[in-house]
Order: structure tokens, then C-alpha cells, then sequence
């Protein structure tokens, strides 16, 4: 095989194993582009904490709800209260997953041990799901 074909045919080779490895590689390890380092940041925890398990690696629900759009909408508890999806409403939500149930809400959202910190990442890229 001559150089200039060698060449040619290793890059090609290249690009397929890159090409695998990116189609191979698991979809919570690939944030949204437009996220800044703060939400990147609280998605990470997301996932690691395992909440993405039930809201979805990038927050479009799954058992859980959907967290586009989530951030300052209006949510009807089990009650029939609506509320403003607001940070204090989010902060408890997942402080205290069972201090304002969501109507419809079928499954339980276990307890965590997430300090204030984290739960203000994830705060944060909610927020930037729209």
C-alpha cells in the first residue's frame, strides 16, 4: 500500500473509531451545550446523586416530572393548591420530597442527603431547562 493510501486509509479508520466511540458513549455524560459551569455543575450532581434515574439526564422526566420549563411555572399539589415553581418550592421539594406532593404524581421521591449546596446546583440547572 503506498504512503499517501496508508495515510488516507488510517485517518478514515480514525474518524469511524471516533465516530463509535461518541455513538458508544452514555447520554448522561453529554450535558447541553448552552449550560453554564453553575448548571453543568448541578446536572452532574443530578445524575450522580441519581435523581436524573427518575427525572431524565436531561431533565425531560421520566417517573419523575419534567424539569423543562419547571422553574417559576404554576403546580397543582395533591390538594388541589397551586403553586409557583419558585426556588423556595423547589429547594423544599427536594429537601423534603414529601412536604407538597404533586397532583398525578404517582411514584414516591426517596429522601437525600444533599447539602444546601448541591440542592443549589441543581436549583440552577433547573432553572436553565427551559
Amino acid at each position: 500500500m503506498s504512503n499517501k493510501l496508508s495515510l488516507k486509509f488510517s485517518s478514515l479508520t480514525a474518524v469511524a473509531l471516533l465516530m463509535t466511540l461518541g455513538a458508544c458513549s452514555s447520554s448522561s455524560s453529554s450535558a447541553p451545550v448552552d449550560l453554564s459551569p453553575e448548571a453543568a455543575a448541578g446536572r452532574e450532581i443530578s445524575i450522580n446523586a441519581g435523581c436524573a434515574s427518575c427525572h431524565g439526564a436531561d431533565g425531560n422526566g421520566r417517573i419523575g416530572p419534567n424539569w423543562i420549563g419547571l422553574a417559576d411555572s404554576q403546580v397543582t399539589l395533591s390538594d388541589g393548591t397551586v403553586v409557583t415553581a419558585d426556588d423556595a418550592y423547589l429547594y423544599e421539594s427536594i429537601k423534603d420530597p414529601a412536604a407538597k406532593k404533586r397532583r398525578g404524581a404517582s411514584g414516591i421521591m426517596p429522601s437525600n442527603k444533599l447539602t444546601d449546596e448541591e440542592i443549589a446546583s441543581i436549583i440552577v440547572y433547573i432553572r436553565a431547562l427551559k
